[in-house]
């Protein structure tokens, strides 16, 4: 892993913050910790012991559970979760630095705290998916008495692990909460999540049996076999992880403010060359959200073979955007010269080193700019980019939270800007419907609508695996999201 930008899950986007802070807190729900699949069968109370929902569906009550403590030894009480959605809906005079999934509760008109151990959302209008965003490893639950700042340095949080240190480029340590609520949890006196920035030099401590695990989205088909080579006795589990790799582009300024330069970029796209040579194969090729079998509600390929960049005839479709370049007055004669942007992570720069290839065949020549994960994510933020390679984590298996997320005109997350009434309608008629076949067809309509006006070209759909050492016990992998599984409470070594 590399150095997480801040220890606070509620501002923080990457899989770098989620896997060693989602131990520190709990959520009011749960996806089950020993079940790979996220589902809503899958749900389980946390803090929270149970839920009622009105008939009108507009009022979702949580019944919470008694004698439990925050790590600094102070009571855990309703006030405490009314805080940290008046948090997240900006409500309240505490305000977080950044608030990436306060879009999600755009439809909770206000969470009360009805008594000391009861609260209640209500909803503006009914939404199925909404037990599904709090049981999403991003929604823990913050401490009424603790300033945001601190939780960004030194967090507080009712779980099964205490936080000790972060220090920046060498380790994440977490201690046992010896107070926590579940009788018997942790199973585990620590967790330390080393920092090494060289990923074959990750890859060697785990081989050489100075890890217990590797990072989850680490290990590439490739290094997946190298491992299996070396380490027979390795445990993998094989899964899409829920994050896509894209390509974002600044719509405001030259050339990307031109919708031929924005078509000929995905036209330029051979996306099985991208797979073969990526995951020698095993990435999904699709839309936004993840196709089936793993995925419930996303399109593979053939849904949008029709759609710019995913015909099966890549140089036809290379000559269209070559065209459309010549059109915006570029051509062999006179080349875009650009710094295409991506993270300092392995998976990331191989990916750009890629991608700068195929951008040749339609006149532009990149040059890779490389940045610090803390630097990179403020650039997005800022939308101080011209193109970037990117890798867009979906929390959960859900439009909800994808579509609002990454495409809502008032997401934070929507880096590129784009802002359509007829998307914001389509959205917002999938989250009320209740019929899952007519959710579903709602959601294919965004998916072709997403790729017909190329708003965040999608490669792929990453596949990589999760690999630790036998004697790493009960720990399950989840198959359709890589940000919802490490609590660790139920973990124990065999040694």
């Amino acid at each position: 892993m590399d150095t997480p930008p801040s220890a606070s899950p509620l501002e923080e986007i990457t899989v770098s913050v989620v896997v060693p802070f989602m131990g520190v807190f709990n959520n009011l729900v749960i996806y089950d910790q020993a079940v790979a699949r996220n589902s809503f069968d899958s749900i389980r109370p946390e803090l929270a012991t149970g839920w009622q929902v009105s008939e009108d569906g507009k009022q979702v009550r949580f019944d919470l559970r008694r004698e439990v403590k925050w790590h600094d030894g102070k009571p855990f009480t309703a006030a405490d979760v009314r805080c940290t959605f008046d948090l997240l809906m900006e409500k309240g005079e505490a305000k977080l630095r950044r608030n990436p999934r306060g879009v999600w509760y755009e439809n909770v008109e206000q969470v009360t705290s009805d008594n000391d151990f009861q609260v209640t959302f209500h909803l503006k209008q009914p939404q199925p998916s909404l037990l599904a965003l709090l049981s999403a490893g991003w929604s823990a639950i913050y401490p009424c008495h603790v300033a945001p700042a601190q939780m960004r340095r030194h967090p507080i949080g009712t779980g099964p692990f205490k936080f000790v240190e972060m220090k920046s480029n060498e380790r994440v340590k977490l201690e046992k909460n010896k107070e926590y609520w579940r009788p018997g949890r942790p199973y585990l006196d620590g967790i330390e999540f080393n920092i090494i920035t060289n990923r074959a030099t990750r890859m060697l401590a785990f081989t050489a049996d100075r890890s217990d695990m590797t990072f989850p989205t680490d290990v590439t088909m490739p290094l997946y076999k190298d491992i299996m080579q070396q380490t027979p006795t390795a445990q993998c589990t094989v899964r899409p992880t829920g994050v896509t790799y894209n390509l974002i582009f600044n719509r405001d300024a030259a050339p990307f403010n031109d919708e031929r330069a924005r078509a000929a970029l995905a036209l330029t796209l051979d996306r099985k060359t991208l797979v073969d040579i990526i995951s020698e194969g095993a990435d999904v090729i699709g839309g936004a959200m993840l196709p089936p079998p793993a995925g419930v509600w996303g399109v593979g390929a053939e849904a949008l073979a029709d759609l710019p960049g995913y015909g099966p005839d890549v140089e036809a479709s290379r000559e269209k955007g070559r065209a459309l370049m010549r059109e915006a007055g570029y051509g062999p004669d006179k080349r875009l010269k650009l710094k295409v942007t991506t993270r300092n992570i392995a998976s990331y720069r191989d990916l750009s080193v890629l991608m700068i290839d195929q951008l040749r065949h339609i006149y532009i020549d990149g040059e890779m700019e490389l940045l610090d994960s803390a630097v990179y994510f403020n650039r997005l933020y800022q939308k101080n980019y011209l193109l970037v390679v990117n890798a867009t984590g979906s929390s959960l298996d859900d439009p909800d939270q994808h579509f609002v997320e990454n495409y809502g005109c008032n997401s934070p997350r929507n880096f590129n800007g784009y802002c359509d009434p007829e998307l914001t309608k389509l959205i917002a008629a999938q989250s009320l419907e209740r019929d899952v076949e007519k959710r579903r067809s709602v959601v294919r309509e965004i998916e072709r609508k997403l790729a017909r006006d190329i708003v965040r070209p999608i490669f792929s759909h990453n596949v990589t695996a999760a690999c630790r050492h036998a004697r790493v016990r009960d720990l399950t992998i989840m198959v359709n999201s890589n940000y919802n599984g490490w609590r660790f409470e139920d973990v124990w070594l065999d040694q």
